[in-house]
């Protein structure tokens, strides 16, 4: 096996030619896992002999012949707050009991990726309960940026993340309530996609916000994410908030051309006007694509901005609460600090402030249909005003979500996208983030994809 940088795409058609066998890169991840794992804090378990069990198998349906699933041999993380028949499901958490996983066996989004031939790496790390920040006191690993371990990976699909740069998956599965998909590939430098709420059945996940929560897919390029997207949407009966909406082939999208599309772009400078400089000139350069790629480009500015986004904060706190209060009640030290003094002040909210932030959220919902999807196909922002920050100041309180620029469209549930768009001074990435109309995936794809075909940003690995 060559040294070659595989995305989910590239392999996939390295398997079908015989360039490359699946039981190559289980190996491949595998040996990745074990020299990177214990410094990066990527996995919570690792099913190595089931991998290669799964990839043998699928070596030998490729010697068969005849047709094979789009995704067979392709190795894949499970972010550990979706269950999965192979082994428990923690929330990387005290707390969780520890036969739910085994009772829920395969979660429908496992499902779906088995039937499409994915193959199974392991349980990825994650913050706990998909929500709050690492806690070192506790006897979970701590998941490290892969640029540079000093910094933070984002959450809370923390191990998805810094596992596809690190070579031990070539995808994988995160959870979307406030940004968990996005911030974790804005700051690790992969792509990462929240679909429209009601696109993805989130059957088989452990809950944080009931009307807020996405899973999604994860992995270097757009390209990669319309091939999980393909297995991963649809409606199911296991998941009331599923809609019977049509699904099309997100990869047969990708046509690489937008031409006509009428963007929006909002550089959010009234949120956080001390960014890094070096957002507002990557934000610039992909403008500047986007125009000489035929779209038309100009500044917009999303409604309601602050008041949505305190919207979102006020319904996860809420709806949070309403599932971990007994346990909050009963096991209080079990809990990370950050968790449960961030779910716990769900309480200080009442029935009127949870009520109220509903109203706002559908308020904002017909602004923006009135105000954006009229005149717009999509929507650019940057996922995040900075690169990740230091672990060190993360842990000392000494950062705020508010450089973060997600849970707005958690909110609204529109699809959204991050892509990596370049670097900063300190050699950490930077990230573009595509908004379009709900259950517009396939447009919003294509832009990611046709972005990334004029970059090589979401190519690009840190130095051995």
């Amino acid at each position: 096996m060559t040294n070659e940088i595989y995305t989910m795409t590239t392999a996939a058609a390295a398997l079908k030619d015989g360039a490359v066998s699946a039981t190559e890169l289980a190996e491949a991840a595998i040996a990745a896992a074990t020299a990177k794992d214990e410094d990066l804090g990527i996995y919570m378990r690792r099913f190595d002999a089931q991998l290669l069990e799964t990839a043998a198998k699928a070596d030998a349906q490729f010697a068969a012949g005849g047709q094979t699933p789009p995704m067979l041999g392709l190795p894949l993380g499970i972010k550990d707050i979706i269950s999965t028949s192979e082994g428990e499901t923690t929330a990387q958490s005290l707390v969780l009991d520890r036969g739910w996983g085994e009772r829920q066996g395969d979660a429908e989004v496992v499902r779906r990726l088995r039937d499409h031939g994915a193959l199974i790496t392991g349980k990825t790390t994650t913050m706990e309960f998909a929500t709050g920040i690492p806690d070192p006191s506790k006897p979970f690993p701590v998941p490290r940026n892969p640029w540079n371990s000093e910094h933070w990976t984002g959450g809370s699909s923390s191990g998805t993340g810094n596992g596809v740069v690190a070579g031990a998956m070539l995808g994988g599965l995160g959870t979307d309530t406030g940004g968990s998909i996005r911030l974790p590939a804005a700051y690790c430098g992969i792509s990462g996609l929240k679909a429209t709420f009601g696109r993805v059945p989130k059957s088989g996940c452990v809950p944080l916000g009931y009307s807020l929560d996405h899973i999604g897919p994860m992995a270097a390029s757009a390209a990669d994410c319309a091939l999980m997207l393909n297995a991963l949407a649809g409606a199911n009966q296991s998941d009331p908030t599923t809609q019977d909406v049509p699904v099309v082939d997100y990869l047969d999208a990708l046509s690489g051309d937008v031409g006509g599309l009428r963007i929006g772009i909002d550089p959010l400078l009234a949120t956080n006007p001390d960014r890094e400089s070096a957002v507002d000139e990557a934000l610039a350069a992909a403008v500047a694509l986007f125009q000489a790629a035929g779209a038309r480009v100009e500044e917009t500015r999303l409604p309601l901005y602050a008041e949505v986004a305190a919207a979102c904060r006020i319904t996860s706190r809420c709806e949070a609460l309403s599932y971990h209060l007994p346990d909050l009640q009963s096991r209080w030290g079990d809990y990370f600090n950050s968790t449960r003094t961030g779910v716990a002040s769900g309480a200080f909210f009442t029935g009127a402030d949870y009520v109220q932030a509903q109203r706002v959220r559908r308020h904002a919902r017909k602004l923006a249909a009135d105000e954006l999807w009229s005149n717009y196909d999509l929507i650019l922002t940057p996922t995040t005003s900075s690169s990740a920050p230091a672990l060190a100041d993360l842990l000392d309180g000494g950062w705020q979500f508010s450089t973060t620029h997600t849970g707005y469209w958690n909110a609204l549930g529109n699809p959204a996208l991050s892509v990596p768009m370049g670097f900063d001074s300190k050699d950490l990435p930077l990230s573009l983030q595509i908004v379009g109309r709900p259950f517009d995936e396939a447009t919003v794809l294509r832009a990611g994809d046709t972005y990334q075909r004029g970059t090589a940003w979401h190519l690009a690995r840190p130095a051995a």
